[in-house]
């Protein structure tokens, strides 16, 4: 992808539909999704293939980054897609893959995020995107554990 990509994997001690559970169940991705240290409020959620995610993350200091994610893919405890939007603008600011592959003693969780741009990919490494989306995975694997 030219540069423009970053990618994630974690291996959770869960099983894929305990994993997929947490990424389509609206009452639980908002509990895990985002760096440690944010959460998010729901404005609307519709999680579904051709559905969209409507929130707010509020960082620790209180920060607001309004978000927009529309579903493009859901193929039930294996891979979804979706692209993630600024609803202020309608801007484009990646495209994401979730993978779930079954491993001894768990699954791996993949996460691969594809930028519009080069320099936009740098920007969200330089601004931590990987270390701040490590956590998040460890937010995932820790409330796809506790649904066992």
């Amino acid at each position: 992808m030219s540069g423009r990509t970053i990618l994630m994997t974690q291996v959770v001690q869960a099983t894929p539909a305990q994993i997929w559970a947490c990424w389509t169940d609206p009452d639980l991705l908002p509990r895990w999704f985002g760096p440690k240290g944010h959460r998010c409020v729901t404005h609307e959620i519709d999680l579904r293939q051709g559905g969209h995610w409507l929130f707010d993350m509020i960082g620790p200091a209180g920060e607001v980054y309004p978000n927009l994610h529309r579903y493009d893919l859901y193929l039930p405890q294996t891979r979804l897609e979706y692209r993630l939007f600024d609803p202020r603008s309608d801007d484009l600011h990646a495209e994401a893959e979730v993978t779930l592959t079954p491993v001894a003693g768990g699954c791996r969780v993949t996460l691969e995020m594809t930028f519009p741009s080069r320099t936009i990919r740098d920007a969200a490494v330089n601004f931590g995107a990987v270390e701040l989306g490590q956590t998040s995975l460890q937010k995932l694997a820790t409330l796809a554990q506790a649904q066992a």
